[in-house]
């Protein structure tokens, strides 16, 4: 849970510090009084920019951190057994979901270590404290994303650095999730490979057996589930996943 609050936290300080650099609470429903008696209630900008900065929240989830690369090596992983629709939707995004605070736990213990809680603490302001959580952010980011990916998004944007760390945000985020596609096909790749070989065997015997009418998926599921668990397929899943981000 702390992971997650420092998480939301960190969507706060990327997206609205400006907005609560302000000192005191921010004041929600304002009341005005009319000549009339009459009282007219209104919502004030800060909460507006306020909400609108929370509904970044699942996109820094998907484009900042390792989900990206989780899901979609899920789904190919689910495709190349030929099950469509299990694990379903739900099971895999809750896969890359909680797997995703526990390879990004470093990177938001080092945010509310040096930017979170001493701002809570108001031993810092918003702007250091925004400062601070980049920096862990960045580091991880750059450590998996490709010069190759940086270097044309800083051409486009036509941005010039002298080191990777001065990249801005707006070029870091998306040579990351471009990085980060790029690797989750790589490893669907060698993971696609030994069920293909499954299929392609058992394509070959039914047609030598003169089969042709019956479909070889349904024929080499059960034996490529019995692969899977033989090898223990979800532990090396996992694990994979897990180290490619270095941990």
């Amino acid at each position: 849970m702390t992971k997650i609050l420092s998480f939301i936290a960190l969507i706060l300080l990327f997206f609205s510090p400006s907005l609560l650099a302000q000192t005191g609470a921010l004041s929600a429903v304002t009341v005005t009084t009319n000549s009339g008696g009459e009282q007219e209630y209104s919502v004030t900008l800060q909460v507006l920019a306020f909400m609108t900065a929370l509904s970044f929240l699942p996109a820094m989830l998907i484009l900042m951190t390792s989900f990206t690369r989780i899901v979609v090596v899920m789904s190919i992983l689910r495709q190349a057994m030929g099950l469509q629709q299990t694990p379903s939707n739900q099971v895999v995004n809750g896969i890359a979901l909680f797997l995703t605070f526990f390879i990004m736990a470093p990177v938001f213990d080092r945010i509310n270590e040096t930017a979170l809680q001493p701002y809570l603490n108001e031993e810092m302001t918003i702007t250091t404290a925004f400062e601070n959580a980049k920096v862990p952010m960045m580091e991880f980011m750059l450590s998996q994303t490709r010069l190759k990916d940086l270097q044309m998004f800083t051409e486009i944007a036509d941005v010039q650095v002298d080191t990777p760390e001065e990249v801005p945000f707006r070029v870091l985020i998306p040579a990351f999730v471009t990085s980060e596609l790029k690797t989750a096909f790589q490893i669907g790749f060698m993971i696609f490979i030994p069920f293909l070989i499954i299929d392609l065997v058992v394509a070959s015997i039914l047609m030598a057996m003169g089969m042709m009418m019956l479909s070889p998926m349904i024929i080499s599921l059960p034996f490529k589930l019995m692969l899977f668990v033989l090898v223990d397929g979800w532990n090396l899943i996992m694990g994979s996943l897990a180290n490619s981000f270095g941990l």
